[in-house]
């Protein structure tokens, strides 16, 4: 490891401190920036998001594997474990430690392990047994083996919020005791080790992802949607980053238009305008996309929940709940993948669906994701933890438990049915029996994010993202405060 070149910049930034100077990621000194989310907390939404944050981040505690990081894609199903969801877990960790759910020293050793075990993984172009290739993961791994799920794809995005989790860790571990200068030195080596230009398969956009059977994807991003956090990662690299010009390809298929009272940049399901803002603190800064629209992401957030909450208000297909205080369309499960009548009515329901609303598209069968208001809670307060808190008063221990919110829940389908998931109360609705790492995530980050912008704080100091940042053209606010960011 001495030789990897993630301990050798550590070292470096530990020479620079001996004599006066300061590097980011390594106890460098914060820079100037926005105060936390303006929302004053009443004592029944503290204890609320106490206990939310509490049964959260158990889930990720309690179910990651502790001996290799893994986390299972879903529970309590048994399931392949998820290369995203780990991102998530590594950003929970710290959260926890904050909150003195677990000590710092057994947060640092948790996180320790999951990266020394992704950066011991096998990097192979073969089919079976191996972990990831040229730096990327699989999409899914084996929970027994940790190597490559069946046959999925290599995927470019669950990489990146993979390495957001690592560089969150690599900026709040930032003591100089051995653990915490080991788990810097790795997260470096992991980041530096992704080859960012392979991806780059029709320059400047990165492709979705790579297979040993058929080679590169046909597809590349372009926004807007949840790989933002992608682009500004593959900015940053400083060993094999994305060419020039590929955050201006991201944003030149954008489409601005007006839902709901809202004026805002379209993508129809909440994660895509909620996962990026886990890690990036946007407020205030501004791409130049951005700037000719005098707002910023953090407010086209905003604009975005709004907007779904004024659909859900407006309920134009009828379905059962929905209100002010019942909304939140996005990727979750759903109870079938079929046609029925209900209530003198047909509605087609769907299983797992990337569901949604805007300008753009609708899709929606009444099925309502937790996460959905969970992910928004910094964007929108006022209107996000009303919901949460109704859904949990509503429903009570169908829909809220021992590690939090269960992944989403149907109203409108509340006569008994063959369903090929959850369960059906009847007169209730249909209730989902899992939960899944990527909607856990969001929920627990943001909530903190809310109340004290613990992870905004730190990755405003990592140096990587603020390269990322600036080689895609943002500007203004706290990152012209000057960071350091070498």
């Amino acid at each position: 490891m001495a030789g990897d070149p993630g301990v050798r910049r550590v070292l470096c930034c530990l020479v620079l401190a001996m004599l006066g100077c300061s590097c980011a990621g390594t106890g460098a000194a914060r820079p100037a920036a926005p105060s936390p989310v303006a929302y004053k907390l009443s004592r029944a939404e503290t204890a609320f998001l106490d206990t939310l944050e509490r049964r959260t981040f158990s889930w990720f505690w309690d179910l990651s594997d502790a001996k290799t990081g893994l986390t299972p894609d879903r529970w309590p199903t048994k399931s392949f474990s998820s290369v995203a969801a780990v991102g998530f877990a590594l950003t929970a960790y710290p959260i926890g430690a904050e909150r003195h759910y677990v000590t710092r020293t057994a947060a640092a050793e948790r996180v320790l392990t999951t990266l020394e075990w992704f950066w011991r993984a096998k990097q192979d172009s073969t089919a079976t047994g191996a972990t990831g290739y040229h730096g990327f993961f699989y999409h899914f791994l084996d929970p027994a083996t940790g190597t490559r799920f069946k046959d999925v794809e290599l995927s470019t995005q669950d990489t990146a919020l993979l390495l957001a989790g690592v560089l969150f860790c690599q900026s709040y571990f930032d003591r100089s005791d051995p653990r915490e200068f080991r788990i810097r030195a790795v997260a470096e080596s992991l980041v530096d080790r992704v080859e960012w230009d392979w991806a780059t398969v029709r320059p400047p956009s990165i492709v979705l992802g790579w297979d040993p059977e058929h080679g590169f994807m046909k597809e590349d991003w372009g926004g807007l949607n949840e790989t933002a956090i992608l682009h500004v990662i593959a900015l940053g690299s400083p060993t094999h980053p994305a060419a020039d010009g590929v955050w201006k390809h991201y944003t030149k298929t954008y489409r601005w238009g007006s839902d709901h009272g809202q004026e805002y940049l379209g993508f129809a399901p909440l994660f895509g305008h909620q996962y990026t803002q886990v890690w990036v603190d946007f407020r205030g800064i501004r791409d130049g996309y951005m700037r000719a629209k005098g707002v910023d992401y953090f407010e086209n957030s905003r604009r975005a929940t709004l907007a779904q909450r004024g659909y859900a208000i407006e309920n134009p297909q009828g379905y059962r709940g929905y209100g002010p205080d019942f909304w939140g369309l996005t990727a979750c499960d759903g109870p079938l993948d079929a046609t029925l009548e209900l209530h003198g009515r047909k509605r087609t329901f769907m299983t797992y669906a990337a569901r949604g609303t805007c300008f753009t598209e609708t899709r929606d069968d009444g099925t309502v994701a937790p996460t959905a208001a969970g992910g928004s809670l910094p964007f929108a307060p006022e209107v996000a933890l009303p919901a949460l808190m109704s859904m949990r008063d509503r429903y009570g221990g169908e829909v809220f438990g021992r590690y939090g919110f269960v992944d989403a829940l149907c109203p409108t389908l509340d006569e008994t049915v063959r369903i090929q998931m959850g369960r059906i109360v009847p007169g209730v609705g249909w209730f989902d029996s899992d939960q899944l790492g990527i909607d856990q995530g969001p929920i627990l980050a943001m909530a903190e994010n809310l109340r004290s912008g613990l992870v905004w704080r730190h990755m405003r100091k990592n140096p990587h993202i603020v390269r990322g940042l600036k080689r895609a053209g943002f500007t203004g606010g706290w990152l012209d405060a000057g960071n350091g960011a070498r």
